[in-house]
């Protein structure tokens, strides 16, 4: 048996494996992880639009509020290592190509290997902050330490304004496939009640739409800073949330966004149950 015939044999115990119930098992656990944190950040950000809530609207503030549960500690560990599961379900698609019929081509494989590179690094701030060592302060200065040290770099003004254009992009993006039901594409319908699709439907349009809102929010306050050459203006999750309140309609915009993250959260739960992997 040459070598190449090995590898290839390698190659397909690799995709079998990654095809397999431990890829099922961790995109599940991920999926259900990053439900847990919308959900909380929902949460926190009505205490806010209804003036009770003392704590960051953004991830950070979602940990910290689950550390203070019983057994937070084992939760936060719990979260982590889902969101861990999700970081390497995403490099197995990026390696052997996702579900469905163009789930090899590279239009697939890319944002996956994206997502992979995401979900890493909030595994392991998770896991940090589970662990005693996580950063200190919030996503909102974190935003602007960020923008503020790429601003330094050459063309860096332009770096932050593409960056924020691409978010933006991606929020209009989430926004249009939430209102337009392509999840639909990734779920098994025919194990759906008519109550649990309805369940599905609802969250996934309304929780979809907000965080698309959210995610396009924040991408064109990235892009002001880039214009106006002021880091400052950059704003993480927490003062992307807060800012809602500040528009015309006060804080119900902020009531109606944060109770769509809270839609998230639970649509995410439904994905873990009910996704094709």
């Amino acid at each position: 048996m040459n070598a190449r015939v090995m590898a290839r044999m390698g190659h397909g115990r690799a995709r079998r494996a990654a095809n397999g119930s431990a890829a099922e098992g961790a995109a599940r656990a991920g999926l259900t992880a990053r439900g847990v944190i919308y959900l909380l950040v929902g949460i926190l950000a009505l205490q806010i639009a209804f003036g009770t809530g003392n704590r960051q609207a953004d991830r950070g503030g979602a940990l910290a509020e689950l550390s203070d549960k019983p057994f937070g500690a084992v939760l936060l560990w719990a979260l982590g290592i889902g969101l861990a599961g999700m970081a390497l379900w995403r490099l197995s698609e990026a390696l052997f190509g996702a579900t469905g019929k163009d789930g090899r081509t590279a239009k697939k494989r890319l944002p996956a290997a994206a997502r992979c590179v995401f979900y890493a690094f909030v595994a392991y701030s998770v896991l940090a902050f589970a662990a005693g060592t996580g950063p200190s302060g919030s996503s909102d200065q974190q935003s602007r330490d960020v923008t503020a040290r790429v601003m330094e770099l050459p063309a860096g003004r332009w770096l932050v304004g593409v960056a924020g254009v691409v978010v933006v992009v991606a929020g209009v993006v989430i926004g249009v496939q939430a209102l337009r039901r392509s999840y639909h594409r990734k779920l098994k319908l025919g194990e759906l009640s008519p109550r649990a699709r309805r369940l599905v439907d609802v969250t996934g349009v309304g929780g979809g739409a907000a965080r698309g809102l959210v995610f396009a929010a924040a991408g064109a306050f990235a892009v002001r800073a880039a214009v106006d050459y002021q880091p400052d203006r950059a704003k993480g999750l927490d003062d992307t949330l807060r800012s809602f309140a500040d528009t015309p309609l006060g804080p119900w915009l902020l009531v109606c966004v944060a109770a769509g993250l809270v839609l998230f959260g639970v649509f995410s739960f439904a994905l873990a149950r009910w996704r094709r992997v």
